[in-house]
């Protein structure tokens, strides 16, 4: 069963007793869970809850979303439009209202992921360039009032782009090229016999730093999660034969090179080629990764790649940190809490609707 086939859908069937005797140790406002629903009926929605299950707003959209992005310092954030959308929302986290919807140029289209400036002035969004597909750009976006307005692109030096982010100096990106054209309107791989996936560090001019590249051709960068320290993760799909045996973890540590991450050939396996969402938690030091095609969760020590965590959850999809740990969506079954604070993590059903979560959510 996968998120799609799964009924049943509610704003009820909450848990009974949500957080047990946890408490949740953020400092400040209770954290504001964002991220792309769907419903029973397969309408899209933008949403944010509050951790203990109260919705703050469930706001239809007309096209699915990936990632969410929130604004550094204003009550909005921007529903990235999923590959190959050419819409994206700009909503009011306060109360849901729709402040815009963002369309992409001709010829271009978003490929789920985007960044707010620390300034929030600026946005950059990755999209692909249909008129030569696959070629990666930035779409760079100017806030103006609550609407987000074109003012020009850049390349990503690489082909299909996925995420980026910033690294801890606010000025450089790191853009994850995912190395597969697409044409427009459509999810289809045009170039599985000659990928070109590459991790590149750029400055917001757009002039390159430094592009690198895993042995494995077909192992196609996506999601990444970078440290309070500069150290940066990706997890990895891999397009090849499903019987290869290839590492879907890498790190860049700053001043090193981009290299495989360790992984145990039993969790490897557990992947099924595929990885998901990425998350760290700075203060804690540790790694999280889904794997949703293999119904498991992941957590390693970041400095050690110590094993901490190997759990199941059916379609788990998106997962941040919050001060106690990692809170972890579904597809089809309830979102947890894994509290990381003791050498024996724990988990927690949250009390929020169970499934049609999508791939990826951001607490703000």
């Amino acid at each position: 069963m996968n998120r799609r086939a799964f009924l049943g859908l509610g704003t009820a069937a909450l848990a009974a007793s949500a957080f047990g005797g946890w408490t949740l140790t953020h400092n400040g406002p209770r954290p504001l869970l964002l991220s792309a629903r769907n419903d029973a009926a397969g309408r899209h929605f933008a949403v944010g809850y509050r951790l203990d299950g109260s919705q703050v707003f469930a706001t239809p959209v007309s096209e699915r979303c990936h990632d969410v992005i929130a604004h550094p310092f204003l009550p909005m954030a921007l529903f990235v439009g999923r590959r190959p959308s050419t819409q994206s929302y700009l909503i009011d986290t306060r109360d849901g209202r729709l402040l815009q919807t963002l369309n992409s140029p001709t010829q271009r289209h978003f490929y789920g992921h985007a960044v707010f400036h620390k300034s929030g002035e600026w946005l950059y969004a990755t999209e692909n360039d249909t008129s030569d597909p696959g070629r990666g750009v930035l779409g760079v976006y100017r806030l103006q009032g609550e609407q987000l307005m074109r003012s020009s692109e850049l390349s990503t030096h690489g082909i299909g782009p996925h995420q980026l982010l910033w690294l801890p100096d606010g000025e450089t990106l790191v853009v994850a090229n995912g190395g597969i054209r697409t044409e427009a309107d459509s999810r289809v791989e045009m170039n599985l016999d000659a990928m070109a996936s590459s991790l590149v560090l750029m400055r917001r001019d757009g002039s390159l730093i430094s592009k690198e590249q895993l042995p494995e051709r077909m192992n196609s960068v996506r999601h990444m999660a970078v440290a309070s320290d500069g150290s940066v993760v990706t997890g990895q799909q891999y397009m090849g034969d499903t019987s290869d045996a290839v590492p879907l973890l890498a790190i860049k540590r700053p001043g090193q090179s981009f290299q495989h991450f360790p992984v145990a050939d039993a969790q490897r396996q557990l992947m099924s080629q595929y990885t998901a969402s990425v998350a760290i938690h700075s203060d804690l030091r540790l790694l999280a990764l889904t794997a949703p095609r293999g119904n498991r969760v992941f957590i390693w020590d970041l400095d050690s790649a110590e094993l901490r965590l190997d759990a199941p959850l059916t379609d788990c999809a998106g997962v941040g940190a919050v001060a106690d740990g990692f809170v972890v969506s579904s597809g089809v079954g309830r979102c947890r809490l894994y509290d990381c604070r003791s050498a024996q993590i724990s988990s927690q059903p949250l009390q929020l609707p169970a499934g049609l979560w999508d791939n990826h959510l951001r607490l703000a």
